[in-house]
């Protein structure tokens, strides 16, 4: 994979705590999933590299918060003790690790769910937990992968809450979002990378290696945190833009 993206940089937004939104938004098959296993550290680019914060620190395994379609819990500890385990892991200690664990239950609507099993909790709930998980671990940088996968309308609507509060949790916090679905991706981004192929310009053939070929800012076309996005007349005219780059990316 031979992919180029931009460093994503903090969003301003008047009166409001605001972290930034990531979409990458791309056709099944373009190559996401390697993208976002480079980025969250778990498999190694073949050119370039992933730079963490102001420092600009190589990222490595664990450092990035990582929420799989799956939502993998420790299925024989409670949530509290799932949540507990990643504080100790990233080196909090015991009471620290608690105080840290009940805070994002609380945050997060799961309080009264701290002693149940995530066989006991529903499909939603378990992706709270996950959340809460990845980021006692990674502090300000989140990725989810295809997140409104399987989901249905109103469940969807529950996703772009928790992504929106996690994003205005801290004016630092970067969640980078991974899917194919383009009007699930505007609803909750304020940028969206559109990856595609490029061609040849003498053979007119596609060239091997999956770019980041256009950067959309929701922000500038008023479409970012807006509660009623999908009634704008921008929403549908956005759809259709990138709905037309998608056939020529692919």
């Amino acid at each position: 994979m031979n992919t180029e993206i931009k460093n994503v940089v903090r969003t301003d937004r008047p009166d409001i705590q605001q972290g930034q939104v990531v979409c990458l938004l791309g056709p099944s098959g373009i190559g996401k999933t390697q993208l976002f296993r480079i980025m969250a550290g778990l498999s190694n680019p073949t050119s370039g590299s992933v730079l963490l914060g102001p420092e600009g620190k190589p990222v490595a395994r664990g450092e990035v918060g990582v929420v799989f379609q799956n939502y993998p819990l420790f299925r024989h500890r409670t949530v509290l003790r799932n949540l507990m385990i990643a504080a100790r892991k990233a080196g909090m200690k015991k009471r620290e690790a608690k105080d840290r664990s009940a805070e994002l239950l609380q945050r997060f609507n799961l309080a009264e769910r701290a002693n149940y099993y995530p066989a006991q909790l529903s499909g939603g709930q378990r992706q709270r937990v996950a959340i809460a998980q990845q980021i006692i671990c990674s502090r300000h940088f989140l990725l989810m992968d295809e997140p409104y996968s399987g989901l249905d309308l109103l469940m969807k609507e529950t996703v772009s809450e928790l992504i929106l509060q996690v994003a205005t949790m801290h004016e630092f916090n970067t969640i980078i979002v991974t899917t194919h679905n383009i009007p699930d991706s505007i609803t909750i981004a304020d940028t969206i990378w559109v990856m595609g192929l490029e061609r040849d310009p003498a053979t007119n053939k596609f060239v091997p290696g999956a770019r980041i070929r256009q950067e959309i800012d929701l922000i500038n076309r008023g479409l970012a945190w807006q509660p009623n996005i999908k009634a704008l007349p921008q929403f549908r005219d956005t759809v259709l833009e990138i709905e037309q780059l998608f056939r020529e990316l692919k």
